[in-house]
């Protein structure tokens, strides 16, 4: 099959275009014949091998191919599968090292789940980490319900974008805060109030009942203050360049001084799996979600979308035809 090889770290000029063998479906397993595979920070982070612990835990024996998010149609399915059948039209999250920018993908069916209707292959690529992690943030750990005031930050970016529409959808008041240029997608998402951080501070507009923190790099102390007295900060993520662990310096800070507040202090842990693939697909299905692509690009184009993404710049979500 045709893939993105990865034979060491660095940026997206390490990754080559090659010939690999195609994965095989192991048990519980199916290969999913790839349509489109979305990509995103995490993926940035894996093929530069950020924080330098991941190089020591994850080393590059024989190569890999990067990507996790895809979409497409299941071609092979291994022992004790039941529920799918070649054919059927899926999206989740490919299995290391047979990552999804790839004709063909290995995947666990406990990360699997049927397509939502209504989306194209490259809108589905494009929904499971962001919107698993957004649905997390916003209705696990943050506990949105009807009336809550919500700060999303970061509300441009893919995983942002996905947690203003989920705190809508949960009856959310939603203010957004981004830059200038993300804007529109913010606005697009279905947010109430659009806040341009580089000209007015959105912690001013407290208190908040629930705090989706996904980009800024703003101390916990500062979020605390713009929250209500049992309110919810949710750290998912972002921190700047060259922090030391890697972004979660202020997850750990949060989670420390948690035990001692009326407020709930979350450092964000998720994974994918298809219970919230699933459930992602009903918010799809009811018009309550939806994917904002902002670049597609071709398989062979994969090291120039990943450097589209970048650090942070990239806006709401980036996606690589496979197919």
């Amino acid at each position: 099959m045709r893939a993105v090889v990865q034979a060491r770290y660095g940026g997206p000029e390490v990754l080559r275009m090659g010939d690999r063998e195609a994965p095989i479906a192991g048990q519980g397993e199916v290969v999913v014949r790839v349509a489109a595979a979305g990509v995103d920070a995490g993926t940035v982070h894996l093929v530069e091998g950020r924080p330098a612990l991941i190089r020591a835990i994850m080393p590059l024996r024989g190569g890999r191919v990067p990507g996790g998010d895809l979409a497409g149609t299941v071609h092979e399915v291994g022992a004790e599968v039941a529920g799918l059948q070649r054919g059927d039209e899926v999206y989740g999250v490919a299995e290391a090292p047979d990552g999804s920018l790839a004709e063909f993908a290995r995947v666990r069916v406990s990360r699997i789940a049927a397509k939502p209707m209504g989306l194209s292959f490259a809108e589905a690529a494009a929904v499971p980490t962001s919107a698993t992690a957004a649905l997390r943030a916003v209705r696990d750990a943050g506990r949105t319900s009807a009336g809550d005031r919500v700060l999303v930050l970061g509300a441009g970016g893919g995983v942002g974008h996905f947690a203003v529409q989920i705190a809508k959808s949960l009856g959310g008041s939603v203010v957004a805060a981004c830059s200038a240029g993300k804007a529109a997608i913010a606005r697009a998402s279905g947010a109430d109030h659009v806040v341009d951080y580089r000209r007015e501070d959105p912690l001013a507009r407290g208190p908040f009942d629930v705090i989706i923190d996904t980009g800024g790099h703003r101390p916990v102390r500062a979020m605390r203050r713009a929250l209500s007295h049992a309110g919810a900060l949710v750290v998912v993520g972002s921190e700047p360049e060259g922090a030391p662990l890697g972004g979660i310096t202020r997850s750990l800070g949060a989670a420390m001084a948690d035990p001692f507040t009326r407020q709930r202090l979350v450092m964000l842990s998720s994974s994918e799996d298809a219970e919230a693939l699933r459930d992602l697909a009903a918010l799809v299905e009811a018009g309550e979600l939806w994917p904002i692509i902002d670049r597609e690009f071709a398989l062979d184009e994969s090291a120039e979308a990943l450097r589209h993404l970048g650090h942070g710049a990239g806006a709401a979500k980036t996606v690589v035809r496979v197919a």
